[in-house]
Formats: structure tokens, C-alpha cells, sequence
């Protein structure tokens, strides 16, 4: 791994970005500053807000494919400030190291993107497609107002994405290693479970809610979803919240409430799941209407195409590595891009400190990012 602590075009900007405590929904101004460099290289630029949220819309040429560069400013919390051992929002670089919340979730990522458009630009000002920018400061938050809204007030224009490049901290050893070709599906669900409270001691007087509940739980846990597929694991269930009680301990439980999650792939849908489930509630006399669900988003993969072979050719161009496809992790903005039809990838630096206290990179990388970028946009638009 390079710890070249040079202060690059892209590290300084990267530097500028961190400095600005946008925790989700704030922006607090990351954007402007990037529309400004934008402005410079002549893109077209579009500041869209739905809601409370700011976006980002910028362009570059007037016809052909559509090559799209997505990512967010916003951040989560940095969490209690004595964790870090250097201020979240201050940017340090630290025995080649770059500090900070966003230095890799993603505001270098970011910053690599700018500055490899910038050159790009320069370099081929008259290049045919065009060239996008879509930043939001929504994606850390309920991800309503951000993307989401982008993407369907570009489509209301007629406005569609051929390829999208997504900044997401993608690598897990060294740069480049992994990209993101696809993402699980992601399933919520709350369930809520009414009995009847009473004595410990008088159970035939009581219904122990938690005691159906555990019952259902332990058999959607145990219960063996599907084998994945070349890409995408086995989906997954999980408990993430489990409450009963009043704290007594010699009182039953009226009521009991769980959080569960399905990480899916494309062998299950919202329905198949939903399904499963409601057939297992009845067994247990529990109504389908004591489970309320939300889909966060459903399951997308680039299998082929232009945009991956850019990709594997640029990477390997700076760093003489295979890259592994991959749709493991959590969910991402491009579950809203690609259900247009774009060919979507997430490609970024090492996740293995996002959302940590002393969240970092090595500062080396962020010009490394943007020179791979620079190369995959030259594959897909010089030509």
C-alpha cells in the first residue's frame, strides 16, 4: 500500500472536503466547492434540493453516452470526539495516513473524481459523450430526497445514465482489489407481537408474546433461504432489535417487538419473502398484520459490459492487479441507477475504517483513485 503523503491536486481537495462537518443531511458547502471546480472545466452545473437535501447535477458534452461519476458529501457521525486521536473534521495526515470522517466513505473519492474529470477535460475538450456528476448529501441518511429524487427528476426529462461509476470505499486489501458490481437486496421488517401481560405464576392467565415470538424467530433463522449463484451469496436473515417486558421479573410480557433484516439476492424477491413469512406467522397464530415492512432496496448486478472491462483496464494499468467483482456489503446508491438500464460499478478505496473513530486512508491512494478514474473515463469517452 502506498503512504505517499504528496499533496496531490486530488489529496489537497480531498483535505478541503473533510474539513467540512457535513453529518447527514448537511452538505455544508462540499458542494458548492466542487461545482465551482466543475464550473472551471466547463461542465453545466444544476444544484437540485427536494426537501431538506442538496444535490449536485453537473454536465459535460451535449450528446452520446452518458457517463455518469455518483457520490455523497454527507457523513455519519463522527461519534464521541475523545475516540479519535485526530479530530474527525481536521483532515490530518499522520505517517501517511489521511484522517477524518469521509477520508474514505467517500469524500476522496470524490475529490479523485473531480480532479481526474478536470484532466480528462483539459485533455480532451472536444471528447464525444458526455460527462456527469450526481452528488448527494442524502445517502448516509433515509437516502428519500438524494439520488432517489435525482434519478426520477432526470427521467421525467428524458434524461437516462448509460454508465455510472460509484465512489463507494470499495477495496479491502489494497486499492483496487474489489469492485462492486451488484448489491443485495435489502428487506426491514418490525414485528410486533400483542399477547396478554400477567403473573409469572399464573401463565394459564397470560399469553407470553415473547414466547410466539421466539418461536417464529428461531424458525426464520434456521430456515435456509437459498445457495446464492456465482455472484451474489446466500440470502441472509437477521434479528437486529428484540424487546419485551417491563423489566419485572415476575411479570409476562403483553408485548414483544423485533427488528429483523433479509439481505437478498436475485433468487428472492419482496413477495417470495413476505410470503415465507406471513405462512410461518400463521403457524404460530400470529396475524399478518402484526409485521410492518419496508424494502430499502432491491438486488442489481452488471454482469459484462463496457464499463467493467474500462474498469479491470484501468486498475490494472496503475496497479498491476486483477480486480475481484464482488456484491458483498451493505446497500448503495446505485440501487436507484440501475434499474434504468445503466451499467453501474462501485470502485474506491479501503472500507476497512468507514464509519469508524479514526476513519482513514492512506493519503498515497487518493491520487492513485483518481488516476484510475481519469483511466476509465478516457476507456468509455475518448474514443
Amino acid at each position: 500500500m502506498s503512504t505517499d503523503s504528496t499533496e496531490s491536486p486530488a489529496l489537497a481537495l480531498a483535505r478541503a472536503l473533510i474539513r467540512r462537518a457535513s453529518v447527514t443531511p448537511e452538505d455544508a458547502g462540499c458542494q458548492q466547492e466542487i461545482a465551482q471546480r466543475l464550473a472551471t472545466a466547463g461542465f453545466t452545473i444544476e444544484h437540485l434540493r427536494f426537501g431538506e437535501v442538496d444535490n449536485l447535477w453537473a454536465v459535460a458534452g451535449t450528446q452520446g453516452p452518458l457517463l455518469c461519476l455518483a457520490g455523497h458529501t454527507d457523513v455519519v457521525p463522527p461519534g464521541p470526539l475523545e475516540s479519535w486521536t485526530h479530530p474527525p473534521f481536521q483532515a490530518d495526515i499522520d505517517d501517511g495516513w489521511l484522517y477524518g470522517r469521509g477520508a474514505a466513505d467517500m469524500k476522496s473519492s470524490l475529490a479523485a473524481m473531480v480532479c481526474a474529470a478536470e484532466r480528462f477535460r483539459a485533455a480532451h475538450p472536444d471528447h464525444p459523450g458526455r460527462l456527469a456528476f450526481l452528488i448527494t448529501a442524502d445517502e448516509e441518511g433515509p437516502a428519500v430526497d438524494g439520488t432517489k429524487a435525482v434519478v426520477a427528476a432526470l427521467a421525467e426529462r428524458g434524461i437516462t445514465l448509460d454508465y455510472c461509476l460509484v465512489g463507494e470505499p470499495s477495496s479491502s486489501r489494497t486499492l483496487g482489489d474489489t469492485v462492486k458490481n451488484g448489491r443485495r437486496g435489502s428487506l426491514n421488517a418490525w414485528l410486533r407481537i400483542q399477547g396478554r401481560q400477567g403473573h409469572v405464576a399464573y401463565p394459564q392467565l397470560a399469553d407470553n408474546a415473547l414466547h410466539r415470538g421466539l418461536a417464529l424467530l428461531a424458525e426464520l433463522a434456521a430456515h435456509h433461504w437459498d445457495d446464492g449463484d456465482e455472484f451474489f451469496p446466500p440470502t441472509s436473515f437477521q434479528v437486529s432489535n428484540l424487546t419485551a417486558g417491563t423489566g419485572a421479573e415476575n411479570v409476562i410480557p403483553g408485548v414483544a417487538e423485533a427488528r429483523m433484516n433479509w439481505r437478498f439476492n436475485p433468487q428472492q424477491s419482496r413477495e417470495s419473502i413476505v410470503a415465507h413469512v406471513e405462512a410461518r406467522c400463521h403457524a404460530h397464530g400470529i396475524p399478518a398484520q402484526a409485521i410492518t415492512w419496508r424494502l430499502s432496496g432491491m438486488p442489481f448486478i452488471t454482469r459484462t459490459g463496457p464499463l467493467i472491462e474500462a474498469t479491470r483496464a484501468a486498475i490494472d494499468q496503475v496497479t498491476g492487479a486483477e480486480p475481484v467483482l464482488s456484491t458483498a456489503g451493505g446497500t448503495s446508491d446505485g440501487r436507484f441507477i440501475a434499474p434504468t438500464g445503466a451499467e453501474v460499478v462501485e470502485l474506491g478505496p479501503l472500507n476497512d475504517t468507514i464509519h469508524q473513530a479514526d476513519e482513514r486512508i492512506a493519503a498515497g491512494d487518493v491520487a492513485r483513485l483518481s488516476t484510475i478514474y481519469e483511466g476509465i473515463i478516457t476507456r468509455l469517452l475518448s474514443a
